[in-house]
C-alpha cells in the first residue's frame, strides 16, 4: 500500500469513526490526518522529482561516456584493455570514489587534477620515465627524457 493510500484509509476510518470535531482530542486527530495527507503528498511530489532527475541521470551519464570516448579516441567497438594496451594511456583509480580514469603522458606531467566523477583533487608524481630512475640511471627506458 503506497503512502497516499494508507493516508487515504486513515482520513475514511477517521470519517467512519465519526469524530466528534468539537472536542480537543477531536480536532488533534483530524488535523494529525490532515498534516499526514499533506505530507504525503509532498513526499509523492518528490519521488516524482526524483524519478525525472534519475532520468535525466541516466542521459546525462550516456553523454559523458560519449565524450570520454571522443576525447580518449576510443570508438564503440574498442574495448578498455585494448585502450590500456596502447603505451600513451594510463589508468588511474580514484581513492575517494573508486572511478577509473585514463590520462595521457601530458595530463600526468601536470602533476595534478580533479577527479571527473567526484572532484577530489588527485596529485600525480610522474617524470616521463617509466623505470623509475629518477632521470640519472643512464637506462634505455625508451622515454622522452636524456639519461647521461
Amino acid at each position: 500500500m503506497s503512502m497516499m493510500e494508507s493516508v487515504a484509509y486513515l482520513k475514511g476510518l477517521a470519517q467512519g469513526l465519526d469524530i466528534d470535531e468539537s472536542s480537543k482530542e477531536g480536532k488533534l486527530l483530524l488535523a494529525i490526518v490532515d498534516v499526514l495527507d499533506e505530507m504525503a503528498e509532498s513526499i509523492n511530489d518528490i519521488e516524482d522529482v526524483c524519478d525525472e532527475f534519475d532520468e535525466l541521470i541516466d542521459i546525462i551519464d550516456e553523454d559523458l561516456g560519449d565524450l570520454e570516448n571522443d576525447f580518449y579516441g576510443i570508438s564503440d567497438d574498442e574495448d578498455e584493455d585494448e585502450m590500456l594496451d596502447d603505451d600513451e594511456l594510463y589508468e588511474v583509480t580514484c581513492p575517494n570514489c573508486d572511478d577509473v580514469i585514463y590520462l595521457d603522458e601530458d595530463m600526468l606531467l601536470e602533476g595534478d587534477m580533479d577527479c571527473p566523477n567526484c572532484g577530489q583533487k588527485l596529485e600525480f608524481d610522474y617524470d616521463g620515465c617509466n623505470c623509475g630512475c629518477d632521470d640519472d640511471c643512464g637506462c634505455d627506458c625508451g622515454c622522452d627524457h636524456n639519461h647521461e
